[in-house]
């Protein structure tokens, strides 16, 4: 009998650079159809984790879709894809009117870049509904960072290490706190349904912007065994050959470090080198479990390229051709791969209920 397996699948953050992994997970599903594997990818991986732009996706792809047919996701990867791609230039307009207003408050309103979250917020609103967390199609894992209780959060809607039920969040919300990032957006407000209070969240890639541990322990909690798991992490392209100068970083100060007209050079450096740093324990880690089956993908990218919110149409052409090189860098393992899915998709059995949508009161 096939060794029954529990298809993971993590996703790095970074910003407009989400359209990379998304990019993938077109040609895996396109792959997928080739071989007469219909479902949709919230049946395919059992679970699936994000940071930031990361965790959009994911719920994008497991959330069920607002007054849609029962098991219709969210949005497809088309749907993403357009988001991505035309969407987010929006949500990344800069606003002089909203930067002179802020400067009533802030002396430094005028250097302050943070992107208005409304539009973004609209979007999520119509894209996800009122449903929460507890309504997903799959296992999920979102990474976000509490401001007031300062610790680091876990939306999921799965089980937590106690064997308890975790708290749980309205889906909207729940991507809008893990794409606050700082210096971006302002903070997430966001309803603990559970614990019926208010918190302040923040984009999980402060911390974790590779969530693929985070994904491993989840796995685990649910029960799933190691020789059951095989991970597919996903990033969203590094620019090794972008370096920022001493002469430059010498004279930043504090806002300079922080000033998204500047790359933001603080949150880029923390959030490229949180991401080399996880994958390359996760590759260490793994190689001592060799019964997790663990699989990397990500893309080089230009210097120009590595900005969050360059969301300019020259820009995704560029993004577009560094998945593009990804994907035929990788066809060997991306047909190997799909052909593992379609292997054990047929046997897969679930050991969930089917979830009752969750709206508000």
């Amino acid at each position: 009998m096939t060794q029954k397996k529990r298809f993971i699948l993590s996703i790095d953050g970074g910003g407009i650079r989400g359209l990379i992994p998304l990019r993938l997970l077109e040609t895996l599903e396109s792959r997928l159809s080739q071989r007469g594997v219909s479902e949709p990818l919230h049946q395919v991986f059992d679970l699936m984790a994000g940071s930031s732009t990361g965790g959009l996706i994911a719920a994008g792809l497991s959330a069920p879709r607002p007054g849609g047919t029962a098991g219709a996701p969210a949005a497809t990867i088309d749907e993403l894809r357009s988001f991505f791609e035309r969407d987010a230039r929006e949500i990344f307009k800069s606003s002089i009117s909203a930067r002179l207003a802020r400067t009533v408050t802030s002396s430094l309103g005028l250097f302050d870049e943070t992107y208005d979250p409304r539009p973004l917020e609209k979007l999520l609103k119509e894209r996800f509904g009122w449903t929460s967390m507890a309504s997903g199609l799959t296992h999920l894992v979102l990474t976000a960072y509490d401001l007031e209780q300062r610790k680091p959060v876990f939306l999921t809607n799965g089980l937590e290490a106690s064997s308890g039920r975790p708290d749980d969040y309205y889906f909207w919300q729940a991507v809008r706190a893990t794409t606050a990032t700082p210096s971006y957006f302002e903070p997430a407000r966001v309803e603990n349904l559970s614990r019926r209070r208010e918190e302040a969240l923040i984009d999980g890639t402060v911390f974790m912007k590779d969530p693929t541990v985070a994904a491993y322990l989840e796995a685990r909690n649910l029960g799933w065994g190691d020789d059951e798991i095989v991970i597919l992490s996903l990033g969203t392209g590094r620019a090794p050959a972008r370096s920022f100068l001493y002469k430059d970083a010498v004279g930043w100060g504090a806002l300079g470090w922080l000033q998204p007209s500047k790359g933001a050079p603080l949150m880029s450096i923390l959030a490229d080198a949180q991401s080399q740093t996880t994958s390359d324990q996760a590759r260490q880690l793994f190689a001592e479990l060799p019964n997790v089956t663990y699989h990397r993908l990500d893309a080089d990218l230009p210097p120009e390229a590595e900005d969050i919110d360059n969301a300019r149409p020259g820009n995704i052409i560029t993004l577009n051709g560094a998945a593009d090189r990804v994907i035929r860098d990788n066809t060997v393992f991306l047909d190997a791969f799909a052909d593992m899915i379609a292997a054990h998709v047929d046997n897969s059995e679930s050991d969930a209920e089917a979830p009752d949508l969750v709206h508000a009161a």
